[in-house]
Protein backbone atom coordinates (compact mmCIF):
# COMPACT_ATOMS: atom_id res chain seq x y z
CA UNK A 1 0.00 0.00 0.00
CA UNK A 2 1.52 3.26 -1.38
CA UNK A 3 0.05 5.32 1.12
CA UNK A 4 -2.32 5.52 3.98
CA UNK A 5 -5.83 4.70 3.49
CA UNK A 6 -8.01 6.50 5.56
CA UNK A 7 -12.27 6.57 5.78
CA UNK A 8 -13.52 9.97 6.32
CA UNK A 9 -16.88 11.51 6.78
CA UNK A 10 -18.12 8.51 4.03
CA UNK A 11 -16.01 6.30 2.32
CA UNK A 12 -11.96 7.06 1.54
CA UNK A 13 -11.02 9.89 -1.25
CA UNK A 14 -7.56 10.37 -3.00
CA UNK A 15 -6.06 11.95 -5.97
CA UNK A 16 -6.25 9.59 -9.03
CA UNK A 17 -2.96 7.80 -9.78
CA UNK A 18 -0.99 9.47 -6.47
CA UNK A 19 -3.08 7.46 -3.70
CA UNK A 20 -6.04 6.33 -5.33
CA UNK A 21 -4.65 3.41 -6.99
CA UNK A 22 -5.72 -0.13 -8.29
CA UNK A 23 -3.35 -1.66 -5.78
CA UNK A 24 -4.62 0.39 -3.08
CA UNK A 25 -8.37 -0.01 -4.52
CA UNK A 26 -7.48 -3.93 -4.86
CA UNK A 27 -6.98 -3.96 -1.25
CA UNK A 28 -10.02 -2.06 -0.21
CA UNK A 29 -11.58 -5.38 -1.84
CA UNK A 30 -10.11 -7.74 -0.25
CA UNK A 31 -10.89 -6.06 2.65
CA UNK A 32 -14.34 -6.02 1.81
CA UNK A 33 -14.19 -9.32 1.15
CA UNK A 34 -13.01 -10.34 4.71
CA UNK A 35 -15.49 -8.42 6.24
CA UNK A 36 -18.39 -10.09 3.71
CA UNK A 37 -17.27 -13.55 5.41
CA UNK A 38 -16.81 -12.53 9.42
CA UNK A 39 -20.20 -10.43 9.23
CA UNK A 40 -21.75 -13.46 7.71
CA UNK A 41 -22.98 -11.39 4.63
CA UNK A 42 -20.87 -13.65 2.42
CA UNK A 43 -23.60 -15.63 0.81
CA UNK A 44 -25.92 -12.87 -0.13
CA UNK A 45 -23.33 -10.96 -2.44
CA UNK A 46 -22.16 -7.57 -3.03
CA UNK A 47 -23.22 -4.62 -5.10
CA UNK A 48 -20.62 -2.63 -6.92
CA UNK A 49 -21.37 0.47 -8.84
CA UNK A 50 -19.36 3.04 -10.09
CA UNK A 51 -19.46 6.87 -11.26
CA UNK A 52 -18.71 8.64 -14.42
CA UNK A 53 -15.12 10.10 -13.10
CA UNK A 54 -11.62 8.96 -15.00
CA UNK A 55 -11.10 4.85 -14.97
CA UNK A 56 -14.04 4.70 -12.54
CA UNK A 57 -15.78 1.55 -14.42
CA UNK A 58 -12.07 0.09 -14.17
CA UNK A 59 -11.64 0.52 -10.45
CA UNK A 60 -15.06 -1.07 -10.19
CA UNK A 61 -14.00 -4.13 -12.23
CA UNK A 62 -10.68 -4.59 -10.05
CA UNK A 63 -13.12 -4.50 -7.13
CA UNK A 64 -15.23 -7.20 -8.64
CA UNK A 65 -12.44 -9.13 -9.56
CA UNK A 66 -10.99 -9.67 -5.80
CA UNK A 67 -14.13 -10.08 -4.08
CA UNK A 68 -15.00 -12.69 -6.69
CA UNK A 69 -11.67 -14.31 -5.75
CA UNK A 70 -12.88 -14.47 -2.76
CA UNK A 71 -15.79 -16.37 -3.26
CA UNK A 72 -18.63 -14.03 -2.83
CA UNK A 73 -21.09 -13.68 -5.92
CA UNK A 74 -20.74 -9.70 -7.11
CA UNK A 75 -23.50 -8.25 -9.02
CA UNK A 76 -21.70 -5.47 -11.04
CA UNK A 77 -23.45 -2.49 -12.54
CA UNK A 78 -24.41 -2.18 -16.51
CA UNK A 79 -23.41 1.47 -16.55
CA UNK A 80 -22.41 4.36 -14.63
CA UNK A 81 -24.92 4.93 -11.41
CA UNK A 82 -25.95 7.25 -8.74
CA UNK A 83 -25.07 5.91 -5.27
CA UNK A 84 -28.38 5.91 -3.93
CA UNK A 85 -29.37 3.32 -6.48
CA UNK A 86 -27.00 1.40 -5.58
CA UNK A 87 -28.31 1.29 -2.50
CA UNK A 88 -31.11 0.68 -2.76
CA UNK A 89 -29.64 -2.47 -4.96
CA UNK A 90 -28.28 -3.88 -1.91
CA UNK A 91 -32.31 -4.05 -0.63
CA UNK A 92 -33.56 -4.98 -3.73
CA UNK A 93 -31.29 -8.25 -3.84
CA UNK A 94 -31.72 -8.99 -0.25
CA UNK A 95 -26.97 -8.42 -0.75
CA UNK A 96 -24.58 -8.35 1.64
CA UNK A 97 -23.07 -4.96 1.34
CA UNK A 98 -21.97 -2.70 -1.82
CA UNK A 99 -18.95 -0.66 -2.76
CA UNK A 100 -19.57 2.08 -5.09
CA UNK A 101 -16.22 3.93 -6.73
CA UNK A 102 -17.07 7.30 -6.83
CA UNK A 103 -15.46 10.33 -5.13
CA UNK A 104 -19.17 12.69 -4.81
CA UNK A 105 -18.64 16.14 -4.92
CA UNK A 106 -15.06 16.45 -5.21
CA UNK A 107 -13.01 18.28 -7.80
CA UNK A 108 -12.01 16.32 -10.89
CA UNK A 109 -8.20 14.43 -9.61
CA UNK A 110 -10.20 12.41 -6.93
CA UNK A 111 -11.99 9.70 -6.53
CA UNK A 112 -13.41 7.43 -4.08
CA UNK A 113 -14.12 4.50 -2.11
CA UNK A 114 -17.79 4.36 -0.57
CA UNK A 115 -18.70 1.39 1.33
CA UNK A 116 -22.58 0.99 1.95
CA UNK A 117 -23.64 -2.46 4.64
CA UNK A 118 -26.40 -4.02 4.32
CA UNK A 119 -29.18 -1.60 5.18
CA UNK A 120 -27.93 0.25 2.57
CA UNK A 121 -26.56 3.05 4.09
CA UNK A 122 -23.43 4.72 4.96
CA UNK A 123 -20.81 2.48 7.04
CA UNK A 124 -21.25 3.15 10.37
CA UNK A 125 -18.05 4.09 12.74
CA UNK A 126 -18.08 0.52 13.47
CA UNK A 127 -18.00 -0.77 10.10
CA UNK A 128 -15.49 1.65 9.18
CA UNK A 129 -13.26 0.42 11.89
CA UNK A 130 -13.56 -3.49 10.94
CA UNK A 131 -12.94 -2.21 7.22
CA UNK A 132 -9.66 -0.46 8.37
CA UNK A 133 -8.11 -3.04 10.80
CA UNK A 134 -6.81 -5.18 8.44
CA UNK A 135 -6.11 -2.80 5.43
CA UNK A 136 -2.17 -2.60 6.21
CA UNK A 137 -1.94 -6.38 6.76
CA UNK A 138 -3.56 -6.85 3.73
CA UNK A 139 -1.09 -4.67 1.83
CA UNK A 140 1.95 -5.89 3.76
CA UNK A 141 1.05 -9.59 2.73
CA UNK A 142 0.62 -9.10 -1.05
CA UNK A 143 -2.91 -11.28 -0.32
CA UNK A 144 -5.00 -9.71 -2.09
CA UNK A 145 -7.05 -12.83 -4.15
CA UNK A 146 -7.70 -11.62 -8.01
CA UNK A 147 -9.77 -13.58 -10.70
CA UNK A 148 -9.94 -12.12 -13.86
CA UNK A 149 -13.55 -10.50 -14.78
CA UNK A 150 -14.31 -13.32 -17.55
CA UNK A 151 -13.77 -16.26 -15.80
CA UNK A 152 -15.69 -14.33 -12.24
CA UNK A 153 -18.60 -14.03 -15.12
CA UNK A 154 -17.97 -17.76 -16.78
CA UNK A 155 -18.05 -19.23 -13.14
CA UNK A 156 -21.35 -17.55 -12.47
CA UNK A 157 -19.44 -15.12 -9.60
CA UNK A 158 -19.78 -11.90 -11.62
CA UNK A 159 -23.56 -11.21 -12.76
CA UNK A 160 -23.69 -8.07 -14.94
CA UNK A 161 -27.15 -6.09 -14.00
CA UNK A 162 -29.45 -2.90 -14.61
CA UNK A 163 -30.16 -1.31 -11.50
CA UNK A 164 -32.44 1.39 -12.56
CA UNK A 165 -35.44 -0.39 -12.90
CA UNK A 166 -35.60 -1.54 -9.44
CA UNK A 167 -35.01 2.25 -8.33
CA UNK A 168 -37.13 3.72 -10.66
CA UNK A 169 -40.11 1.71 -9.44
CA UNK A 170 -39.20 2.50 -5.68
CA UNK A 171 -39.58 6.32 -6.91
CA UNK A 172 -42.60 5.84 -8.71
CA UNK A 173 -44.41 4.60 -4.93
CA UNK A 174 -42.99 7.40 -3.62
CA UNK A 175 -44.02 10.27 -5.38
CA UNK A 176 -46.77 10.57 -7.97
CA UNK A 177 -45.35 11.24 -10.80
CA UNK A 178 -48.52 11.92 -12.51
CA UNK A 179 -49.32 15.69 -11.37
CA UNK A 180 -45.76 16.74 -12.16
CA UNK A 181 -45.63 15.72 -15.87
CA UNK A 182 -48.93 17.61 -16.50
CA UNK A 183 -47.24 20.62 -14.81
CA UNK A 184 -47.31 23.83 -16.30
CA UNK A 185 -43.55 23.57 -15.75
CA UNK A 186 -40.28 25.07 -16.92
CA UNK A 187 -37.45 22.70 -15.39
CA UNK A 188 -34.10 23.35 -15.66
CA UNK A 189 -31.47 20.19 -14.30
CA UNK A 190 -27.89 20.24 -13.79
CA UNK A 191 -26.85 16.73 -14.12
CA UNK A 192 -23.26 17.81 -13.59
CA UNK A 193 -21.89 15.45 -15.72
CA UNK A 194 -22.26 12.49 -13.10
CA UNK A 195 -23.75 9.78 -12.51
CA UNK A 196 -27.54 10.92 -12.39
CA UNK A 197 -27.36 12.27 -16.38
CA UNK A 198 -30.74 11.59 -17.75
CA UNK A 199 -32.71 10.21 -14.54
CA UNK A 200 -34.92 13.68 -13.87
CA UNK A 201 -35.46 14.19 -17.53
CA UNK A 202 -36.56 10.61 -17.80
CA UNK A 203 -38.57 10.47 -14.58
CA UNK A 204 -40.16 13.67 -15.76
CA UNK A 205 -41.15 13.35 -19.48
CA UNK A 206 -44.45 12.27 -21.45
CA UNK A 207 -46.66 15.07 -20.26
CA UNK A 208 -47.18 18.84 -20.23
CA UNK A 209 -43.80 19.79 -18.03
CA UNK A 210 -40.54 20.85 -20.34
CA UNK A 211 -37.12 19.66 -18.74
CA UNK A 212 -33.79 21.14 -20.13
CA UNK A 213 -31.32 19.14 -19.58
CA UNK A 214 -27.47 20.74 -18.78
CA UNK A 215 -24.26 18.54 -18.25
CA UNK A 216 -25.92 15.33 -19.41
CA UNK A 217 -23.21 13.95 -20.47
CA UNK A 218 -19.86 12.23 -19.54
CA UNK A 219 -17.03 14.59 -18.81
CA UNK A 220 -14.39 13.48 -15.92
CA UNK A 221 -12.90 17.58 -15.77
CA UNK A 222 -16.25 18.84 -15.17
CA UNK A 223 -15.77 21.89 -17.09
CA UNK A 224 -17.32 25.16 -16.49
CA UNK A 225 -18.73 24.20 -13.03
CA UNK A 226 -15.65 23.93 -11.24
CA UNK A 227 -16.07 20.73 -9.04
CA UNK A 228 -19.92 18.84 -9.04
CA UNK A 229 -21.44 19.89 -5.79
CA UNK A 230 -24.52 21.52 -6.18
CA UNK A 231 -24.01 24.46 -4.15
CA UNK A 232 -23.90 28.33 -5.52
CA UNK A 233 -19.90 28.57 -6.77
CA UNK A 234 -20.66 25.78 -8.64
CA UNK A 235 -24.37 26.36 -10.28
CA UNK A 236 -23.39 29.44 -12.53
CA UNK A 237 -24.33 28.14 -16.08
CA UNK A 238 -28.15 26.62 -14.75
CA UNK A 239 -28.81 30.06 -12.85
CA UNK A 240 -28.26 31.28 -16.40
CA UNK A 241 -30.08 29.22 -17.78
CA UNK A 242 -33.14 29.49 -15.42
CA UNK A 243 -32.47 33.11 -16.35
CA UNK A 244 -32.76 32.17 -20.17
CA UNK A 245 -35.53 29.41 -19.99
CA UNK A 246 -37.82 31.41 -18.26
CA UNK A 247 -37.96 28.63 -15.66
CA UNK A 248 -39.62 27.86 -13.10
CA UNK A 249 -36.93 25.94 -10.85
CA UNK A 250 -33.79 25.11 -11.73
CA UNK A 251 -32.69 21.64 -10.20
CA UNK A 252 -28.97 20.54 -9.24
CA UNK A 253 -27.94 17.28 -8.23
CA UNK A 254 -23.89 16.36 -7.97
CA UNK A 255 -21.08 14.06 -9.11
CA UNK A 256 -23.12 10.82 -7.93
CA UNK A 257 -26.52 12.05 -7.77
CA UNK A 258 -27.26 12.01 -3.50
CA UNK A 259 -26.99 15.80 -3.43
CA UNK A 260 -29.53 18.45 -4.19
CA UNK A 261 -29.25 21.97 -5.14
CA UNK A 262 -31.72 24.63 -6.06
CA UNK A 263 -32.16 27.23 -8.16
CA UNK A 264 -34.94 30.13 -8.19
CA UNK A 265 -37.17 30.80 -10.74
CA UNK A 266 -35.30 34.47 -10.63
CA UNK A 267 -32.51 32.30 -11.02
CA UNK A 268 -30.79 33.00 -7.26
CA UNK A 269 -29.23 30.14 -5.70
CA UNK A 270 -31.10 28.47 -2.53
CA UNK A 271 -28.57 27.38 -0.02
CA UNK A 272 -28.58 24.11 1.10
CA UNK A 273 -29.77 24.95 4.59
CA UNK A 274 -32.99 26.54 3.05
CA UNK A 275 -33.69 23.69 1.72
CA UNK A 276 -33.45 21.43 4.44
CA UNK A 277 -35.85 23.93 5.87
CA UNK A 278 -38.07 24.24 2.96
CA UNK A 279 -38.16 19.97 2.62
CA UNK A 280 -39.26 19.56 6.16
CA UNK A 281 -41.51 22.50 5.94
CA UNK A 282 -42.87 20.16 3.20
CA UNK A 283 -43.18 16.79 4.61
CA UNK A 284 -44.63 18.53 7.75
CA UNK A 285 -47.49 21.09 6.12
CA UNK A 286 -47.92 20.14 2.46
CA UNK A 287 -48.07 16.20 3.66
CA UNK A 288 -49.20 16.42 7.17
CA UNK A 289 -46.70 13.98 8.11
CA UNK A 290 -45.18 13.41 11.38
CA UNK A 291 -41.84 12.07 12.94
CA UNK A 292 -38.29 12.88 14.21
CA UNK A 293 -36.11 15.46 12.40
CA UNK A 294 -32.36 14.21 12.16
CA UNK A 295 -29.69 16.85 11.30
CA UNK A 296 -25.85 17.47 11.64
CA UNK A 297 -24.36 19.91 14.06
CA UNK A 298 -23.58 22.19 10.82
CA UNK A 299 -27.39 22.63 9.06
CA UNK A 300 -30.02 24.80 9.67
CA UNK A 301 -31.46 25.88 13.12
CA UNK A 302 -35.01 26.28 11.40
CA UNK A 303 -36.10 22.57 11.66
CA UNK A 304 -35.38 23.01 14.92
CA UNK A 305 -37.99 25.77 15.18
CA UNK A 306 -40.31 23.88 12.89
CA UNK A 307 -39.84 20.50 15.13
CA UNK A 308 -41.57 23.08 17.82
CA UNK A 309 -44.05 24.30 16.24
CA UNK A 310 -45.09 21.02 14.57
CA UNK A 311 -44.61 19.17 17.77
CA UNK A 312 -41.72 16.54 16.66
CA UNK A 313 -38.62 15.91 18.22
CA UNK A 314 -35.35 17.27 16.65
CA UNK A 315 -31.86 15.05 17.17
CA UNK A 316 -28.35 16.62 15.86
CA UNK A 317 -25.44 14.00 14.92
CA UNK A 318 -22.18 14.16 14.11
CA UNK A 319 -21.30 15.69 10.44
CA UNK A 320 -21.65 12.48 8.33
CA UNK A 321 -24.44 9.69 6.95
CA UNK A 322 -22.76 7.03 8.82
CA UNK A 323 -24.29 9.32 12.26
CA UNK A 324 -27.34 10.50 10.71
CA UNK A 325 -28.52 7.34 8.66
CA UNK A 326 -28.17 5.02 12.02
CA UNK A 327 -30.02 7.61 13.71
CA UNK A 328 -32.92 7.45 11.53
CA UNK A 329 -33.29 4.18 11.37
CA UNK A 330 -33.50 4.62 14.95
CA UNK A 331 -35.73 6.91 15.68
CA UNK A 332 -37.65 5.99 12.37
CA UNK A 333 -36.75 9.63 11.14
CA UNK A 334 -38.99 11.60 9.18
CA UNK A 335 -36.37 13.24 7.27
CA UNK A 336 -32.38 13.74 7.51
CA UNK A 337 -30.30 16.55 6.36
CA UNK A 338 -26.96 17.95 6.73
CA UNK A 339 -25.14 20.97 5.55
CA UNK A 340 -23.71 19.89 2.06
CA UNK A 341 -26.65 19.40 0.63
CA UNK A 342 -27.94 15.51 1.41
CA UNK A 343 -31.45 14.20 2.43
CA UNK A 344 -32.77 11.59 3.51
CA UNK A 345 -36.26 10.37 3.50
CA UNK A 346 -38.49 8.09 5.74
CA UNK A 347 -39.82 4.85 3.59
CA UNK A 348 -36.89 4.90 1.60
CA UNK A 349 -33.28 4.86 2.23
CA UNK A 350 -31.34 5.68 5.58
CA UNK A 351 -28.82 7.70 2.98
CA UNK A 352 -28.67 10.53 0.92
CA UNK A 353 -31.06 10.58 -2.18
CA UNK A 354 -30.72 13.96 -4.93
CA UNK A 355 -32.83 12.87 -7.46
CA UNK A 356 -35.61 12.28 -4.94
CA UNK A 357 -35.39 15.58 -3.04
CA UNK A 358 -36.04 17.18 -6.47
CA UNK A 359 -38.85 15.63 -6.96
CA UNK A 360 -40.05 16.29 -3.91
CA UNK A 361 -39.52 19.31 -4.28
CA UNK A 362 -40.73 20.24 -7.64
CA UNK A 363 -44.30 18.25 -5.55
CA UNK A 364 -44.28 20.93 -3.18
CA UNK A 365 -44.24 23.50 -6.52
CA UNK A 366 -47.06 21.35 -7.89
CA UNK A 367 -49.47 20.95 -4.81
CA UNK A 368 -48.87 24.53 -3.60
CA UNK A 369 -49.27 26.50 -7.08
CA UNK A 370 -46.22 28.87 -5.51
CA UNK A 371 -42.64 28.85 -7.03
CA UNK A 372 -39.40 28.33 -4.85
CA UNK A 373 -39.21 32.31 -4.01
CA UNK A 374 -42.73 32.29 -2.57
CA UNK A 375 -42.20 28.82 -0.72
CA UNK A 376 -38.98 30.35 1.33
CA UNK A 377 -40.66 33.93 2.06
CA UNK A 378 -43.62 31.51 3.56
CA UNK A 379 -41.18 29.26 5.35
CA UNK A 380 -39.49 32.46 6.75
CA UNK A 381 -42.99 33.61 8.10
CA UNK A 382 -43.22 30.88 10.19
CA UNK A 383 -39.61 30.32 11.62
CA UNK A 384 -37.89 33.49 10.75
CA UNK A 385 -35.45 34.76 8.75
CA UNK A 386 -32.00 32.44 8.52
CA UNK A 387 -28.65 33.62 6.71
CA UNK A 388 -26.15 31.33 5.94
CA UNK A 389 -22.78 30.79 4.33
CA UNK A 390 -19.51 28.88 4.24
CA UNK A 391 -15.98 29.29 3.18
CA UNK A 392 -13.67 26.88 2.71
CA UNK A 393 -9.60 27.25 3.17
CA UNK A 394 -7.04 25.21 1.35
CA UNK A 395 -4.95 23.95 4.46
CA UNK A 396 -2.38 21.32 4.52
CA UNK A 397 -2.89 18.07 7.26
CA UNK A 398 0.22 18.63 8.96
CA UNK A 399 -1.14 22.33 9.94
CA UNK A 400 -4.46 20.93 11.60
CA UNK A 401 -2.81 20.51 14.91
CA UNK A 402 -1.69 23.76 15.22
CA UNK A 403 -5.10 25.44 14.34
CA UNK A 404 -6.74 23.28 16.51
CA UNK A 405 -4.75 24.03 18.98
CA UNK A 406 -5.63 27.97 18.53
CA UNK A 407 -9.36 27.70 18.09
CA UNK A 408 -9.77 25.18 21.14
CA UNK A 409 -8.08 27.51 23.80
CA UNK A 410 -9.96 30.51 22.09
CA UNK A 411 -12.57 32.06 24.88
CA UNK A 412 -13.91 34.73 23.24
CA UNK A 413 -16.23 36.77 24.79
CA UNK A 414 -18.20 37.82 21.39
CA UNK A 415 -17.16 37.41 17.79
CA UNK A 416 -17.93 40.07 15.27
CA UNK A 417 -19.69 41.88 18.01
CA UNK A 418 -22.35 39.67 19.08
CA UNK A 419 -21.91 37.58 22.34
CA UNK A 420 -21.04 33.83 22.83
CA UNK A 421 -23.07 32.17 24.89
CA UNK A 422 -21.60 28.87 24.90
CA UNK A 423 -19.47 26.99 23.40
CA UNK A 424 -18.30 23.28 22.39
CA UNK A 425 -16.74 21.12 20.22
CA UNK A 426 -18.79 17.84 19.12
CA UNK A 427 -17.25 17.52 15.93
CA UNK A 428 -15.43 20.70 15.30
CA UNK A 429 -15.45 24.08 17.43
CA UNK A 430 -18.92 25.93 17.91
CA UNK A 431 -19.69 28.98 19.12
CA UNK A 432 -23.26 29.78 19.97
CA UNK A 433 -24.54 33.00 19.66
CA UNK A 434 -27.07 35.46 21.83
CA UNK A 435 -28.98 35.90 18.35
CA UNK A 436 -29.42 32.72 17.82
CA UNK A 437 -27.21 31.85 15.31
CA UNK A 438 -23.73 29.88 14.95
CA UNK A 439 -20.08 30.25 14.14
CA UNK A 440 -18.39 26.52 12.93
CA UNK A 441 -14.78 25.61 12.37
CA UNK A 442 -14.64 22.25 11.36
CA UNK A 443 -11.81 20.22 8.50
CA UNK A 444 -13.46 18.31 5.86
CA UNK A 445 -13.88 14.74 6.33
CA UNK A 446 -12.45 14.19 2.86
CA UNK A 447 -10.68 16.95 1.91
CA UNK A 448 -7.39 18.99 3.27
CA UNK A 449 -9.79 21.92 3.71
CA UNK A 450 -10.91 23.72 6.92
CA UNK A 451 -14.48 24.58 6.63
CA UNK A 452 -15.89 28.02 8.74
CA UNK A 453 -19.71 27.83 8.52
CA UNK A 454 -22.27 30.11 10.42
CA UNK A 455 -26.19 30.67 10.32
CA UNK A 456 -27.25 34.33 11.55
CA UNK A 457 -30.78 36.21 11.57
CA UNK A 458 -29.21 38.62 9.91
CA UNK A 459 -27.64 38.88 6.85
CA UNK A 460 -24.96 41.45 7.42
CA UNK A 461 -23.20 39.58 9.90
CA UNK A 462 -22.51 36.96 7.39
CA UNK A 463 -19.21 38.30 6.11
CA UNK A 464 -18.61 39.73 9.53
CA UNK A 465 -18.63 36.39 11.01
CA UNK A 466 -16.69 33.86 8.52
CA UNK A 467 -14.17 36.56 9.09
CA UNK A 468 -14.07 36.28 12.48
CA UNK A 469 -13.79 32.35 12.21
CA UNK A 470 -10.52 32.97 9.64
CA UNK A 471 -8.92 35.08 13.01
CA UNK A 472 -10.06 32.60 15.51
CA UNK A 473 -8.00 30.23 13.44
CA UNK A 474 -5.06 32.72 12.99
CA UNK A 475 -5.52 33.27 8.86
CA UNK A 476 -5.42 36.10 7.40
CA UNK A 477 -7.50 36.84 4.48
CA UNK A 478 -6.83 36.26 1.21
CA UNK A 479 -5.76 32.25 2.29
CA UNK A 480 -6.84 30.57 -0.39
CA UNK A 481 -10.59 29.39 -0.37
Amino acid sequence: MGSEIKFGTDGWRAIIGDDFTFDNVRVCGQSVAQYLHESGMAPRGLIVGYDTRFASEDFAAAIAEVVAANGVKVFLCDRATPTQTVSWAVLDKQAGGAVVITSSHNPWRYNGFKYKPEYAGSASPEVVARLEAPLEEIAASGAVKRMPLAEGQRQGLVEVFDPEPAYFAQIKKLVDLEPLRAADFTVCVDSMYGSGQGYLPGLLSGGRLRVVELHGERNPLFPGIGAPEPIGRNLGPLMEAVRREKADVGLAIDGDADRFGLVDENGVYVDQLQVFGLLTYYLLEARGERGPIIKSLTTTRMVIRLGELYGVPVYETKVGFKYLGPKMIQTKGLIGGEESGGYAFRGHLPERDGVLAALYFLDFMARTGKRPSELLAELYARVGPHYYDRVDIEMPRAENDAVQRRVAAARPESVAGVKVTAQDDTDGFRFNLENGGWLLLRFSGTEPLLRIYTEVPDRALVPALLKAGRELAGLPEGEKA
